[in-house]
């Protein structure tokens, strides 16, 4: 009889440390586990061209857009606005694109070594936001005032264009069209011709 009381105090002994290792093993409560997965879809081609482009001239540009939507509340008797400031910046280039150049644009004559070259005009060939620099100083909504998730989109479109028409003002297609000339002229010169001229179609 004594011997069942031992086994059964061993068995109750154990079931109780194993009731005790379980609680500790379970307090406190780990955080789960969690796993991203990106998921790849297809890519699609829409539309494929060839390029001919000359990069020639490229300025960086900064602004800071204040974009602001005003709003009227309770019958008009309130104002309300939803706002942004937005630090942006972004790289201009522009060049030409020499797939336009004209059969009649190209006059050579290897005998004398003499060329003439009649380029397209000079063009902005792409306007780029610059991420690392270009973001979210303040965003203010009114009480009354209704939420537009849309507003940095629409202040990142206002800074590319603002900032496109501000290289084009300090004279972006100017360099463009110098830097050009002088590249097609040097590579003229590298296959041999000496007298080399290089001027720009009128827009």
């Amino acid at each position: 009889m004594e011997r069942r009381s031992t086994v059964a105090a061993l068995v109750a002994a154990l079931i109780a440390a194993a009731v005790t290792f379980g609680v500790v093993a379970l307090w406190p409560p780990r955080a789960p586990r969690t796993t991203t997965t990106v998921r790849a879809t297809p890519s699609v081609v829409t539309s494929v061209r060839t390029l001919a482009r000359l990069e020639s001239a490229q300025m960086h540009v900064e602004r800071v857009i204040d974009l602001r939507d005003r709003q009227q509340a309770l019958f008009g008797l309130v104002s309300a606005q939803d706002a942004i400031l937005l630090v942006a910046a972004a790289d201009v280039t522009a060049g030409v694109d020499l797939a336009q150049l004209r059969d009649d644009d190209v006059h050579a004559d290897a005998a004398r070594g003499t060329a003439t070259i009649v380029l397209p005009p000079a063009r902005v060939l792409s306007t780029e936001l610059d991420e690392r620099h270009t973001w979210v100083y303040a965003r203010q909504t009114d009480v009354l005032a209704q939420r537009h998730e849309d507003l940095e989109t629409r202040a990142r479109q206002e800074a590319q264009r603002t900032l496109e028409q501000a290289a084009l003002e300090a004279g972006l297609l100017a360099r463009a069209r110098t830097g050009a000339q002088h590249t097609v002229e040097s590579l003229v010169r590298s296959l041999g011709y000496a007298h080399v001229t290089v001027t720009s179609r009128a827009e």
